[in-house]
Parts: structure tokens; sequence; C-alpha cells
């Protein structure tokens, strides 16, 4: 059974970090694809990142280019999202996902994902 578990959210002031923590587990891990993805109310789910475990490539979403960081501990089967300079904007409930077969086509499309964690809630304060 296929298991995403997201832990690191919380509440920030605008201009303070959080990092998100997403652990895999009941699959093969290697050469999936792994996302960051987030949610707020009337609003449709976007990516927000992603990363080959295969390998070192990443993609982002141009709103959080040079703000988060997605990377990847192998040994540990776990993914994390670095989210730095946060904004109100940033506001949302994030989720962790994971996608099968690479990072090719559309990485941050949430369709192209397979498996979805709970969410866990960022609130940046203005």
């Amino acid at each position: 059974q296929v298991q995403l578990v997201e832990s690191g959210g919380g509440s920030v002031q605008a201009g303070g970090s959080l990092r998100l923590s997403c652990i895999a587990s009941g699959y093969t891990y290697s050469s999936n694809c792994m996302g960051w993805f987030r949610q707020s109310p009337g609003k449709e789910r976007e990516g927000v990142a992603s990363i080959y475990i295969g390998g070192s490539s990443t993609y982002y979403a141009d709103s959080v280019k040079g703000r988060f960081t997605i990377s990847q501990d192998n040994a540990k089967n776990t993914v994390y999202l670095q989210m730095n300079s946060l904004k109100f904007e940033d506001t949302a409930i994030y989720y962790c996902a994971a996608r099968l077969y690479g990072c090719s086509g559309f990485p941050l499309a949430p369709y192209e994902f397979d498996f979805w964690g709970q969410g866990t809630q960022v609130t940046v304060s203005s």
C-alpha cells in the first residue's frame, strides 16, 4: 500500500521559512517523480516543484523559483521542500505526490501523479 506522509506545515510571518517533508513507503521509490502541490480555497491545485528521484532534475513553478528548493534523501525515502521568503499568497494546503515512471511530459501537472498524501497546511501572515 502506497503511503505518502507530509509534515512540517505551520504558521509563519511573511518573509519567514518552513521546510516540508514527505516520507514515501509501500512502493519502489527509485526512478520515480516526486512533487509538491498546493491548493488554496477556491483555486485549483497547482504544481509547486518536482524532482526526479533517479537523477537530479528539478522543476519549479515560476511563482516559487528562487524561493523554494526541492530535495531528496534517498536513504530515508524522503523528499523535502524548503520554502524561504514566504509570501501571503503561498498560504495553502501543500500536498506531496508520487508519479511512478519519471518526470517526463508535464512534471508539475497534478493529473500526471498517481499517489497523494493527506496534505499539510501552510499559513503565511502578512
